[in-house]
């Protein structure tokens, strides 16, 4: 797997991941209660983390630089 994900795209994946999460246990919004759709942060945050997405592949983007 060649990395197709830049500095800034990880960055936000993160955050937008974590506050999934967060979502997902109920501590961003108290009144929703244990939301099992705010588990899909994890995803964000693997990607994330492996700095690849293959729902970049079909479109050809890339954000980060070329070596």
């Amino acid at each position: 797997m060649t990395k197709n994900m830049g500095g800034i795209d990880r960055i936000l994946r993160i955050i937008v991941g974590i506050v999934l999460i967060l979502y997902a246990l109920g501590v961003v919004a108290p009144g929703t209660g244990y939301n099992v759709w705010g588990w899909i942060g994890v995803v964000p945050i693997a990607t994330a983390l492996i700095g690849w997405c293959p729902a970049y592949l079909p479109f050809g983007i890339r954000t980060c630089k070329r070596d």
